[in-house]
């Protein structure tokens, strides 16, 4: 059994994510066959993936939907953890392999990542952290950049005659969620005082990462295409919702950003 990741273990993390859709069917076809989600459960008009018996993803089909304004507030990608440097080898020769478009992949010293967007244009990133304990943290701050990921290296650390990618494996999570906002500045303060959450790195003025426990960031917040976005209109495609867990509750919250993004948290232990 794979090693829980640490995002999971902190008092506060990230849940799942809700995503409206006009083809809920081909989106959920896209999470299985490119991601590697699982289907769990139907209910109704919402499709519930997730790892091995760890709902990550719920798709909510709208076939009135308007497409989502991507300089407007909501997803800018979901993020999936995968437990080690091998899965993420394993991933990215599945991808490979089965031609699959990748929009970028990156080494933010932290950890490893590529990029992809889904059919209906929700932002994808999939990674492998490295150890916490070669993080490198200065005045409360996590030292995070941006540089050409090493395919090959990543994929050396697949075992010789290993099976290869099956999916996500048990113990796969959403790491992190990076939002579209207005204003990164009114998006720090909410997650600080609604959540707890520190500030652990900033890219200019221009995007701002928060965590619980002392993780490289559970939530990123930019402005990088929607400086100045106002509340997010109803009736789009794309983020529904992002549900929390945290132990430090009793019973489940519903709160919204400064955006109108719904921002939901359940209790639970870490993991």
């Amino acid at each position: 059994m794979s090693t829980l990741p640490f995002s999971a273990t902190t008092p506060t993390s990230v849940s799942r994510v809700g995503l409206t859709a006009r083809d809920a069917e081909a989106l959920a076809t896209y999470y299985r066959t490119v991601v590697g989600l699982q289907e769990l459960s139907r209910d109704g008009s919402v499709i519930t993936l997730g790892s091995p018996n760890r709902a990550l993803l719920d798709i909510q089909s709208d076939k009135n939907a308007l497409p989502d304004d991507p300089r407007a507030a909501g997803l800018f990608h979901t993020a999936f953890l995968l437990p080690s440097r091998a899965d993420l080898g394993r991933w990215i020769q599945h991808a490979i392999d089965n031609k699959i478009q990748i929009g970028g992949a990156s080494d933010h010293r932290v950890s490893e990542a590529l990029y992809l967007t889904d059919p209906e244009g929700n932002g994808i990133e999939i990674y492998a952290d490295r150890p916490a304990d070669t993080w490198t943290w200065s005045g409360g701050e996590v030292g995070m950049s941006t540089e050409r990921l090493d395919i090959a290296s990543v994929l050396a650390d697949v075992p010789e005659g290993d099976a290869g990618w099956q999916g996500v494996p048990e113990n796969g999570v959403v790491g992190h969620v990076h939002l579209r906002v207005g204003n990164p500045v009114d998006a720090e303060d909410f997650w600080k005082r609604e959540f707890g959450f520190d500030a652990v790195a900033h890219y200019g003025s221009a995007a701002v990462f928060l965590s619980s426990g002392g993780y490289h960031h559970h939530i990123g917040a930019n402005t990088w295409q929607s400086a100045g976005a106002g509340r997010r209109k109803s009736g789009l495609t794309g983020l529904s919702w992002v549900e929390m867990r945290s132990s430090e509750i009793s019973a489940e919250t519903v709160k919204e950003d400064p955006w109108g993004t719904v921002i939901r948290t359940v209790p639970g232990l870490p993991g």
